[in-house]
Order: structure tokens, then C-alpha cells, then sequence
């Protein structure tokens, strides 16, 4: 396979070792504690010789053995070897984990040092897999963009493991911090009420304050842009448009927009306005003096210019908005529900289920906002791509 890999830092070199090294010693802790969960002689007895048959841990052996065998060869563009074996180890003593806590509720156990110690093991054991993944540099434009997704999976996938074991094995009561598990359970059982707020508050306010927002913006810059009185007027008003405090806009515009979606929409329309008119002039004058020379030297006047040669070069500032504006929208539309909405809405659902202390729920509608905005934003960071492919932001190095 033809590529580049970064040469290892010593800092990755010592990183590495230590996560073998732990990880090994998790693997190990697995086979002497087979019978006991958490270390302590005579308790728990048998409950950990079921939970994981002799071929998992021949698997893992081998994989760590594996593993070791890679690790002087690093410098030898073995990143992506070391990198999967290395996931698969910790996902192996993940899932021993996982197992060994549902063992611990039923037999009312709280666990011990051994399985502490496999958990920080397995941790640097992913740390160390995301470090070979990380410095991987390829030519490869598909591999490029697998690993930029594998990377931050790998890292959120574990993030979920330690907060649930951190949760269930501390017992954080659920009132405080519910653990993945019991969120997804939730969520699962409460779709059609998570849909329908997704509908009100996303569909509906998020997605049209957005729209009109950007918009409203877009066409205040190109206007602002052209003439010098709205610059040194209109400027001004939306630099103090911007700067309302959203908890006193919201219940303004709940009076004059009533208690739906409307208010919410044109909450998201006065935080998205600014933005976006910033960024735009920012594009507009971001040409290179020369290029609008020669576009005068060619007899352009002022709309072919802005067409061919500012509106372009203003797009990677105009996109920058539109992302931005993005979150914004969404956590003005969640923030102006709590001043006033119909029974429906995540804003809504977050503050009533909070005085219900149905914490998890609480955290379901959290989990679908953020995947809501991650998703809008990465949509439009695809879009980006296609639209300034040219941008050197965009030509990443050894992937165009």
C-alpha cells in the first residue's frame, strides 16, 4: 500500500508501550480473575467463569501478541496494522467490561481493582489505537476519508464506554447522571414523543429562522456592500440586533408571534442575521485587488464582477456562516421554548421532564438535539466541499 505515515514521536513510541504494556496487563487480569469479579477471595464465586468462553480469551492473547510483534516495526509504515489490532483488543476487554457490570447488578457487587485496572488498560489501549490511526497520511482519497471517519468513532465509542462504566460502577445515581444505556432504553421507548418535538422545534423553527436568517443577512451585505449610507446605517443596527440578550428577546417575540413555532423562528431569524451579514462582507472584500483591476481592465461593470469574481471568493466566508448559524439556530429555538410553547417542542420537553426528575429523558432529547445539529453541520460542510473545491482550506495535502 503506497502512502505516507508521519514519522513516530517519541512521545508516540513511549504511548505505545505503555498502552501494550496495560493492555497485556488487562488481558492477564481477565484470565486470573475468571471466577472473581471484583478481586476479592470468596466473592462472586463462578460468576465470571460463564461470562467469556476460553476462545475470547485465546483471541485476545493472540492479538495482543500481535501487537507486540508490531510495535518495532512502527517506523516501518505499520500504523494501520498496530491501529486495528489494537482496537480489537480494547474491544475485547470492553466487552468483558460491559459483561462483568451486568454480572456485578445481579449479584448487588460493586467492582474492585481488577476491574478499574482493565478499564484504564483498555483505555490506553484505544488512546494508543486513535494515535496510529490519527498519524496515518495516505494518498489514498478514500482511505483519507475512512479514517477521518474511524478516528472520531473510535473516540466517541469509547467516550460511551467510560461514562458507562464510570456511572454504573461508581453508582452515580441516575437523578444525576444516567448512564448510555438507560438513555437509549428511554429513547427507544419515547420515539414518537422525541419525533414529534424533532418535527416542532428542528422542522419547523430551526430550519425556517435559519433560512430566513441566512438569507436576510446575505441580501443586507450585498446591499450594504453596494451602497455607503446602508454601510455606515444598517451596519450598526444589526451589530445591535446581535448583541439582545436571547432571554429577553424570547418572550418579546412569544407576544408578538404567539405561543408556536413562529416565535421561535423569528428568535433563530435575529441571532442567525448577524452572522452571516459579518461574514459576507468579509468575502465580498476578500478578492485580491488585482483581480478587480483586471475585471475593470475588462470592461466588467459592477454586477459581472460581483458575479464572477467576489460572490466566489466570498463563499468559504459565506459557508463559515452558514455553519455557524447552524448550532446558533438550534439553541435559540431550544432556549426561546422554555418562555412559551405549545406541549410539544425539545425545549419544551427538557424543561418539564427536568421539574419530573425523568433525568433520562432529559438527556434523550439532548443526545437527538446534538445529532441533529452534528448532522446539519456536516451536511453543510459537504456542500462546502462541492461548492469551494478550489479553496485551499478544502485542497487538503495528499488528498487532491
Amino acid at each position: 500500500m503506497s502512502g505516507e505515515l508521519a514519522a513516530p514521536r517519541p512521545i508516540e513510541r513511549v504511548l505505545f508501550i505503555l498502552a501494550t504494556l496495560a493492555g497485556a496487563a488487562s488481558l492477564l487480569a481477565l484470565l486470573l480473575s475468571g471466577v472473581r469479579f471484583d478481586g476479592a477471595a470468596g466473592e462472586a464465586a463462578g460468576t465470571g467463569a460463564a461470562a467469556v468462553p476460553a476462545a475470547a480469551y485465546a483471541t485476545g492473547a493472540v492479538l495482543l501478541l500481535a501487537a507486540g510483534i508490531a510495535l518495532p516495526s512502527v517506523a516501518l509504515r505499520t500504523r494501520l496494522l498496530a491501529g486495528v489490532l489494537l482496537t480489537l483488543c480494547s474491544a475485547l476487554v470492553a466487552w468483558r467490561l460491559l459483561g462483568a457490570l451486568a454480572l456485578a447488578d445481579t449479584a448487588a457487587l460493586s467492582p474492585g481493582a481488577v476491574f478499574w485496572s482493565q478499564l484504564v488498560g483498555a483505555w490506553l489501549l484505544a488512546w494508543a489505537a486513535v494515535e496510529q490511526f490519527a498519524n496515518v497520511r495516505t494518498r489514498h482519497p478514500w482511505l483519507a476519508r475512512a479514517l477521518g471517519l474511524l478516528v472520531p468513532l473510535l473516540f466517541g465509542a469509547w467516550l460511551l464506554v467510560l461514562w458507562e462504566c464510570l456511572v454504573r460502577g461508581l453508582g452515580v445515581p441516575q437523578v444525576l447522571l444516567p448512564a448510555p444505556s438507560a438513555i437509549a432504553v428511554r429513547a427507544a421507548a419515547s420515539t414518537s414523543i422525541l419525533w414529534a418535538d424533532f418535527q416542532q422545534t428542528f422542522l419547523k423553527a430551526v430550519l425556517i429562522g435559519w433560512a430566513l436568517g441566512c438569507a436576510s443577512g446575505f441580501l443586507a451585505a450585498l446591499a450594504i456592500d453596494r451602497s455607503p449610507f446602508l454601510q455606515r446605517g444598517l451596519l450598526p443596527i444589526g451589530n445591535l440586533a446581535a448583541a439582545l440578550p436571547i432571554v429577553g428577546l424570547a418572550p418579546v417575540m412569544v407576544m408578538w408571534f404567539g405561543f408556536d413555532w413562529p416565535s421561535k423562528a423569528a428568535v433563530v431569524v435575529v441571532m442567525t442575521f448577524f452572522p452571516m451579514l459579518v461574514n459576507t462582507l468579509a468575502g465580498l472584500s476578500a478578492s485580491d485587488p488585482m483581480q478587480r483591476d483586471l475585471m475593470r481592465t475588462w470592461g466588467a461593470d459592477y454586477r459581472q464582477t460581483l458575479w464572477r469574481l467576489r460572490l466566489p471568493a466570498a463563499m468559504p466566508f459565506v459557508f463559515n456562516a452558514l455553519k455557524i448559524n447552524s448550532t446558533l439556530a438550534l439553541i435559540g429555538a431550544i432556549v426561546a421554548e422554555f418562555f412559551g410553547t405549545p406541549i410539544v417542542g425539545m425545549g419544551f420537553r427538557i424543561s418539564t421532564e427536568v421539574g419530573r426528575m425523568n433525568v433520562d429523558m432529559v438527556w434523550a432529547e439532548i443526545a437527538m438535539a446534538a445529532v441533529a445539529g452534528s448532522s446539519f453541520y456536516g451536511l453543510l460542510a459537504l456542500l462546502e466541499r462541492r461548492v469551494t473545491h478550489w479553496h485551499p482550506s478544502v485542497r487538503a495535502p495528499g488528498t487532491g
